[in-house]
């Protein structure tokens, strides 16, 4: 089963974020029963289900921590933010590329703040079907 979760957009920050290409047409997750895909405008990660290791909703944000696609100089994880409500954490086993091209970057984590965050870690937190 394949779900699709759209991301939450901050109503001061629409603008800003489509002059990089983030809209709602081009800003959500999938996960189905293989793999997790993340789009953000011109960014995309991707990676199998079973590299996922844990799940955490968090929020709220600070929006300059939040917003846009940013790199965590802490532990190199990604996020990807539209809005400063709520978002999910998603830990991987495996670093995965998204933020630079080449792949040369990889990040252990990505945060995501879409619309249903309980939602989206309750779809990742249930079996894997390999």
């Amino acid at each position: 089963m394949t779900h699709r979760f759209a991301f939450r957009f901050g109503r001061v920050f629409r603008p800003g974020l489509a002059l990089v290409g983030v809209r709602p047409a081009t800003a959500w997750v999938r996960v189905d029963d293989a793999e997790l895909i993340v789009r953000f405008g011109p960014w995309r990660l991707r990676t199998g289900r079973g590299n996922v290791t844990g799940v955490e909703v968090a929020g709220p944000y600070r929006w300059w921590r939040a917003i846009g696609p940013h790199l965590s100089l802490a532990d190199a994880g990604v996020t990807f933010g539209s809005s400063t409500r709520a978002g999910v954490c998603v830990r991987f086993a495996e670093p995965v590329p998204a933020l630079l091209p080449g792949g040369w970057l990889r990040h252990p984590a990505v945060t995501v703040t879409v619309a249903d965050p309980d939602g989206l870690a309750r779809v990742l937190s249930g079996p894997v079907t390999r």
